[in-house]
């Protein structure tokens, strides 16, 4: 029985990725941004990892079950706004994703197709590739990759700005409904990611590169900040818009900030926001 004195709820976003022990990317990245953003933040854990801001030791899958549990327990009782997809290794993660897709039919869906750790390190295995690719781009409402996931996902090399829409183009023939392919690792003083929905033009967004070694985690930072974005009710280019504002503030404000002995993260509180509530 419902109080009828509860009349507010939070933006809900459920963040379906692995957990950086370090507290740099992943999940705890995830929840960081969720919060800082006025989210509520929720996980469903897909592998444990053994990872600092140097490299990642180690990696501990989930069975696909408990992973189907996790995702029940709270959408059967709490529901979403948003979901944010992260790090998926195993083709049986990515068939219980689709599973939890299509029987709750969330209205965002943001995918960071994560292949390949800051360090280096690849933290997806090759067959899972063609699954993510054939099952899981249709389903989002946004996949953000960058320009060493979309090289490896085009087996092209993306070496200039000019080539991103051209990217971005071959990725949305494969599935996808609308793509963001970040140019960070691309050289130069500027950062430019292109944003391209089905049947709209391209859109650019550009920003001054900020020097700093921390930069762990900004792709899922990224990704989730799109997803609090979508959840509060902003249109897709207005969602890309805020998280790589408050992703170019947490850069900002963590470079100077010693952690580890790598690559540290960003300051994910440097500006927090109140959380958002919506009518029950």
């Amino acid at each position: 029985m419902q109080n009828p004195s509860l009349t507010h709820r939070y933006v809900r976003v459920l963040t379906i990725a692995g957990s950086d022990s370090g507290g740099g990317a992943g999940i705890q990245a995830d929840m960081k941004t969720i919060a800082a953003l006025g989210g509520y933040g929720m996980t469903a854990i897909t592998a444990l990892t053994a990872q600092n801001t140097q490299a990642v030791q180690g990696i501990h899958a989930v069975p696909p079950d408990f992973l189907k549990a996790q995702i029940q327990s709270v959408m059967d009782d709490i529901g979403v706004d948003a979901i944010k997809i992260g790090m998926l290794h195993a083709p049986g993660i990515v068939e219980v994703v689709c599973w939890a897709i299509d029987h709750y039919k969330p209205r965002h869906v943001v995918l960071d197709p994560v292949m390949v750790a800051t360090s280096g390190d690849r933290l997806i295995a090759q067959e899972t590739v063609a699954t993510l690719v054939r099952d899981l781009f249709p389903r989002a409402s946004l996949i953000t990759p960058n320009l060493d996931e979309a090289a490896l996902l085009l087996d092209q090399p993306l070496q200039s700005i000019d080539q991103l829409e051209g990217a971005a183009q071959g990725l949305l023939a494969m599935g996808a409904r609308a793509v963001l392919l970040k140019g960070g690792h691309l050289s130069g003083d500027d950062v430019v990611d292109v944003l391209l929905q089905a049947h709209q033009p391209a859109k650019r967004f550009a920003s001054k590169r900020i020097a700093s070694y921390n930069v762990h985690g900004t792709g899922c930072t990224l990704s989730s900040a799109i997803a609090v974005g979508l959840a509060q009710g902003l249109d897709m280019a207005a969602a890309v818009a805020q998280a790589r504002s408050f992703i170019l503030q947490a850069i900002a404000a963590g470079a100077s900030v010693r952690t580890g002995h790598g690559h540290g993260p960003l300051n994910h509180g440097h500006q927090p926001i109140a959380t958002m509530l919506l009518p029950a």
